[in-house]
């Protein structure tokens, strides 16, 4: 009887990546992504370009994959996110065929005939796999392993300081948006705040200032949690990527400029609509007012609903995979000093279980594509039964010129590069 495949949860870079390898060690994959194609995440900043050249954005055994198949590697440069997808995703989705199902979302994922409390015969046991499709039938899948790189951009943080909504901020309705604005022109003339530190908050006003040259009118707020910004801006010619450190240098002359707002120490407590426009307080006291749009950039954090019937295990602060939080705690490390973590480091309680890409960082905002890649690729030999390849490790980060220490209120700290990778859009200034 041959055994059931090995499931992975999500169509973006890593999952597709997993898929590959998989494929490539002779082991048969389902992949099951809720969007209507591949990267679906991505495309959702598709207009934002990446701070990583092609050659990092490329998993080794996808792309051996793809050149079988008559595909051509993408030379240097870096692409949008809509690039991403167009020349290496979609590609590798359809190498990938059958494997590949969209419109499927998971539901929940436990064990054969075990609910978490069982523990009689239960890692003998497959995975089951529940799923729903966009007809909104029902359907289990029988898995030998399962890989959740399901990520976490459906997961945005809110504003409030505390971790949780600020004060009106459930109600805000349109006031508030937690996206890089594809098209800014409808804030010219107006006033808006962007929330955050990390790159995708850099990416907004950016592409904002460039309204504000065309458009006097308008204003624009950046409002930072900590009060120290060497952090914030980078480290310049010390950055290993050279659209990283480009985009954090633009950000700085920006506000030394006077084309942007940037007001430090200032963690949201509420925001209330006067009806004109809506005040935004600090916990402290201060106000930002008379702002037409809030945009909230705070970074990501993981959904582990459909996981509640099994045994996992995650650190209680960062939510990250519990074997790898030492080595990815911001608090501790820069971009370029986090070390590849492999299978050894994201084996849970649940022997076959792995939770691997964006979504194993939890709230750790230090994630590159790069390690993603090295963990699928760890993974799979694992599972293939290739302890020596799972524990070899294959990944060289770029330094990011600033060390540790990103989670200070007060201090400095990393450059802590986002999920997104998101970088400059070339000579132009952004939205222009």
């Amino acid at each position: 009887m041959s055994l059931p495949p090995v499931v992975v949860i999500g169509a973006g870079p890593q999952g597709l990546a997993a898929a590959a390898h998989l494929r490539e060690r002779g082991l048969e994959a389902i992949v099951l992504e809720r969007g209507s194609g591949p990267g679906a995440a991505v495309s959702e900043w598709g207009h934002v370009r990446l701070f990583s050249p092609w050659d990092e954005l490329i998993d080794s055994a996808a792309g051996r994959l793809l050149e079988g198949a008559g595909w051509t590697r993408p030379g240097a440069g870096y692409p949008t996110g809509a690039n991403w997808v167009q020349r290496y995703l979609a590609p590798l989705a359809s190498a990938l065929g059958d494997s590949v199902r969209f419109r499927t979302t998971v539901t929940g994922v436990s064990r054969s005939g075990r609910d978490k409390v069982v523990t009689a015969d239960r890692s003998t046991q497959p995975f089951i796999v529940h799923t729903l499709d966009a007809q909104g039938n029902e359907d289990r899948i029988l898995a030998r392993a399962v890989l959740d790189a399901s990520g976490t951009w459906s997961q945005p943080n809110p504003m409030g300081a505390d971790g949780l909504p600020a004060l009106g901020e459930r109600t805000a309705g349109e006031r508030v948006s937690y996206r890089i604005p594809t098209d800014v022109e409808r804030f010219a003339g107006r006033h808006v705040l962007v929330v955050g530190a990390g790159h995708s908050a850099i990416h907004a006003v950016i592409r904002l200032s460039g309204l504000v040259r065309r458009h006097p009118g308008t204003t624009v707020t950046w409002a930072l949690r900590r009060v120290a910004t060497d952090a914030v801006f980078g480290g310049g010619e010390a950055d290993d990527l050279a659209e990283r450190a480009a985009l954090g240098t633009r950000a700085k002359q920006l506000v030394e400029d006077g084309l942007v707002t940037l007001v430090t120490g200032f963690r949201v407590a509420a925001i209330h609509d006067t009806g004109s426009g809506a005040t935004v307080t600090a916990e402290d006291g201060r106000a930002v007012t008379d702002v037409a749009h809030v945009i909230a950039l705070t970074g990501f954090r993981p959904d582990t609903s459909i996981l509640s019937e099994l045994r996992i295990d995650l650190d209680p602060a960062l939510e990250a995979v519990a074997g790898i939080a030492d080595e990815i705690d911001p608090h501790l490390h820069s971009c370029g000093t986090v070390a590849a973590t492999g299978a050894r480091q994201l084996t849970q309680p649940e022997e076959g279980f792995f939770i691997v890409g964006a979504k194993s960082y939890g709230r750790a905002p230090t994630f590159l594509a790069l390690t993603g890649y090295e963990q699928v690729r760890s993974v799979v030999a694992h599972l293939a039964g290739d302890h020596e390849g799972a524990a070899r490790n294959e990944l060289v980060l770029p330094e990011t010129g600033v060390c540790g220490g990103s989670a200070s209120f007060d201090g400095g700290g990393c450059c802590a590069a986002p999920v997104l990778q998101i970088g400059t859009r070339g000579a132009a200034p952004m939205g222009a």
